[in-house]
C-alpha cells in the first residue's frame, strides 16, 4: 500500500516536468522546421522572376554577318569591305586601322606576285635572261636567285620601302588622318569621282585583295605538288 501512494507522489511529480520537455521538444522541433522552409524559400527567390514592376529586358549580342554562329567583333568600325570577320578576334587587342593596313598590304603583293609567277611559266622573260636562268620555272627560281644573289638584292631594296611604309603607319596610328594603305599613288582613277564611287572603288581593291592571298597561295601549292607548267594540272 506505501508503494503505491509513492508511485503515485512520484507519477504526479514527474508528470509537469515530462510534459514540458515534450512540449519543448516539439517546440524545437517545429522551429527547425520552419527555419528550413525559411531557407529553401529564401533559394527559391534567388530564381524567381523579379517582381519588383522593373521589366526585364533580355539583350542579345549582335551576330557577325559573315559568320551567324559568331558574336560580331566590337572593335570592328563598318568601313569599306567589314563584313564582320575577325573569329580569332585580332581587333580586340591589334588597332583596326593597322589591320586594315596589313591586309590591304598583302594583298597588293599577292596580285603582283599571282602575275607574275604564272607569266614566268607561261614564257614571259625580261631580256636579257642572266645566265643559267634560260630554262627556269617559277618554283625552281628561287633557290637559283638565291645562289645567283638576286634574291638578296631583292630582299634589301624590300626593306628600304618597309621602313618608309613603318613611318607612315606610325604616324597613322598616332592620328595623322592618313587613311590605311593611302600612298597617293591612285593613278588618276580617282580624279573627279564622288564618295560613292570611291568607296566602290575601294571595296573592289580589298575584293580583289583577298582573292589574291588565296590565289598565290593556291598557285604556288599546285605548281609545287604537279611540277608542271601552267594551269599545275
Amino acid at each position: 500500500m506505501l508503494f503505491l501512494v509513492f508511485l503515485y507522489k512520484a507519477c504526479n511529480s514527474l508528470a509537469p516536468s515530462i510534459l514540458l520537455h515534450s512540449c519543448r521538444l516539439s517546440t524545437t522541433d517545429t522551429m527547425m522546421k520552419l527555419a528550413v522552409l525559411a531557407a529553401l524559400a529564401g533559394s527559391a527567390s534567388a530564381f524567381a522572376p523579379s517582381t519588383s514592376g522593373v521589366r526585364a529586358v533580355t539583350s542579345l549580342a549582335a551576330k557577325s554577318e559573315s559568320l551567324p554562329f559568331l558574336e560580331a567583333p566590337p572593335n570592328l568600325d563598318g568601313g569599306v569591305g567589314d563584313y564582320g570577320f575577325d573569329p580569332f578576334r585580332f581587333s580586340d587587342f591589334v588597332p583596326i586601322d593597322f589591320l586594315r593596313e596589313a591586309e590591304l598590304k598583302h594583298g597588293r603583293i599577292c596580285m603582283m606576285a599571282w602575275l607574275g609567277f604564272v607569266a614566268v611559266d607561261l614564257g614571259f622573260r625580261v631580256y636579257p635572261v642572266p645566265e643559267g636562268f634560260e630554262g627556269l620555272t617559277s618554283v625552281t627560281a628561287h633557290d637559283a636567285a638565291v645562289e645567283q644573289g638576286g634574291m638578296s638584292q631583292m630582299l634589301l631594296w624590300f626593306s628600304l620601302l618597309e621602313i618608309f611604309d613603318t613611318v607612315a603607319v606610325v604616324q597613322m596610328l598616332e592620328g595623322s588622318g592618313r587613311a590605311p594603305g593611302d600612298f597617293g599613288l591612285d593613278g588618276g582613277f580617282l580624279k573627279g569621282k564622288s564618295e560613292k564611287e570611291i568607296e566602290t572603288m575601294k571595296l573592289k581593291e580589298i575584293v580583289h585583295c583577298r582573292l589574291a592571298m588565296f590565289a598565290f597561295s593556291g598557285v604556288v601549292t599546285q605548281a609545287v605538288l604537279t611540277q608542271g607548267p601552267f594551269p599545275y594540272v
